[in-house]
């Protein structure tokens, strides 16, 4: 028998799915949450999965303190019509050991976590276990729709991005690629290819979250967890999707409610850094350089991970920046990574967190990366994270515009001799700053001054000219 899956989108809407998928247990860790949004994610479930397909919901309390989540609960789920069961930590674990602690009671072909406050919609179980039947090494998340925090209005979220992240590590929704869309040959129905998840909704083979090593338990709490599981799976053989058929609603928090024993930039330094040694290979580097700190931070014993990567025969991070997202950030060859500095004023080029299409700035160095680091790429973009130096008029300031690889106004020689930075278009060289102001660099006739000279930081030389 074949059952039609009901969506918002009407093609998905024509998509029909066999009834013998894998069954799946639902693992939903929970720390001190509100009561209403916790029952809207268990009732979501039970109501909108088909039931031969739900195997159980397991709730992991991460050591709440609030009475109602104790009792209370363990009462309130007795009665559900889905065997649902409360475990409990010991002590606040955080939500990586505490999903690993659901997943090794669960009992289900496939694991679906999901965060305690979401919802989920009529249809959105059958496509992620659809694609997980098709291959055991497909990870599958679903679009994850935004349900407002102030008035829990819900929103569909867009199946025109995917994930990726910046130089800091941090998680970002981009715009999925054209060649993407040309992969699926312009059908937005088919499931896209994501270089990351955001980690807090997917579904996994059980016997395939175990091959590939579950979690790094030696991260703390929560953070950098969804980026070392997105980088293992594809280093090391498997695919991972957002399935635009499957849409969960969100409930998006503007800060986080919780406590992180020790601080939460540590423990996301921590576990930045523990990704970062095992999966990126000399790619680390930009870590490093935008947060020099995070080298100062003990991150544990990583060897069990590293011989993982090893048995699994994983490929490099460079395969992974090749062939998975070559749109990143991160370009895969570059001359040079960090400062940019001017001889005469002995300021560096300083992106003073502007966004796109603002200027660029010039500032005191500091020493401290962040947003004095750029690179000269191969390409010769020179770049600060997705966004290169870009100058559009003779005499102009320079811009920070998204970088398009097209080489035009974005293209720069760097003469190492003379130390000069000339813009290829203008045929000006790049000055320390414009007459009307003083913190915005600006292009100008080369006349080989010492303002127009530039020490760019040498950090890695890649053998490739």
């Amino acid at each position: 028998m074949m059952r039609s899956c009901r969506h918002a989108s009407r093609r998905c809407k024509t998509k029909v799915y066999l009834d013998d998928l894998p069954r799946t247990s639902v693992v939903i860790v929970f720390h001190n949450e509100a009561w209403t949004t916790l029952l809207r994610t268990v009732h979501s479930v039970i109501d909108r999965s088909p039931r031969h397909l739900l195997e159980e919901i397991v709730l992991v309390d991460d050591a709440s303190e609030r009475d109602f989540l104790k009792r209370q609960l363990e009462q309130y789920v007795r009665k559900l019509e889905v065997p649902v069961r409360v475990i409990r930590m010991e002590q606040r674990s955080g939500l990586i050991r505490a999903r690993l602690k659901g997943a090794s009671i669960s009992t289900g072909q496939v694991i679906t976590f999901l965060d305690a406050h979401c919802e989920c919609t009529t249809g959105w179980l059958e496509p992620l276990l659809a694609r997980i039947k098709l291959d055991k090494k497909t990870v599958v998340c679903p679009i994850i729709d935004v349900i407002s925090d102030d008035t829990f209005e819900y929103m569909a979220g867009s199946d025109m991005t995917y994930g990726g992240f910046n130089w800091k590590l941090n998680f970002r929704w981009y715009p999925v690629p054209q060649r993407e869309m040309d992969r699926r040959k312009g059908d937005r129905t088919l499931p896209v290819r994501t270089p990351t998840m955001a980690g807090g909704l997917f579904s996994i083979d059980r016997d395939y979250f175990q091959e590939i090593g579950t979690y790094d338990a030696g991260m703390d709490i929560w953070g950098g967890e969804n980026l070392e599981i997105s980088f293992r799976i594809w280093q090391c053989g498997g695919t991972l999707e957002i399935v635009t058929c499957s849409h969960v609603g969100h409930v998006f928090r503007k800060a986080t409610p919780y406590t992180f024993p020790g601080g939460t930039g540590q423990i996301i330094n921590k576990n930045n850094r523990r990704l970062a040694e095992v999966w990126m290979d000399e790619f680390k580097n930009f870590f490093y350089i935008i947060s020099p700190g995070v080298t100062k931070v003990d991150y544990g014993e990583i060897s069990s991970r590293t011989s993982l990567r090893q048995r699994l025969q994983c490929k490099p991070f460079s395969w992974y920046l090749e062939n998975v997202y070559p749109d990143s950030q991160i370009p895969r060859y570059y001359y040079s990574l960090g400062e940019i500095r001017n001889v005469e004023t002995n300021q560096c080029l300083d992106n003073m967190a502007r966004k796109e299409n603002e200027k660029v700035g010039i500032f005191n160095c500091h020493g401290m990366g962040g947003n004095q680091v750029f690179s000269y790429t191969a390409n010769k973009e020179i770049r600060t994270d997705d966004l290169c130096l870009d100058v559009s008029k003779l005499n102009g300031p320079v811009m920070m515009l998204k970088c398009h690889h097209l080489k035009g106004n974005q293209l720069w020689e760097y003469d190492p001799v003379k130390l000069s930075l000339v813009h290829v278009n203008s045929n000006q060289c790049l000055d320390k700053a414009s007459e009307d102001d003083s913190q915005v660099p600006s292009v100008r006739d080369c006349t080989g001054s010492r303002s127009q000279q530039w020490l760019l930081r040498n950090v890695t030389l890649p053998e490739i000219f």
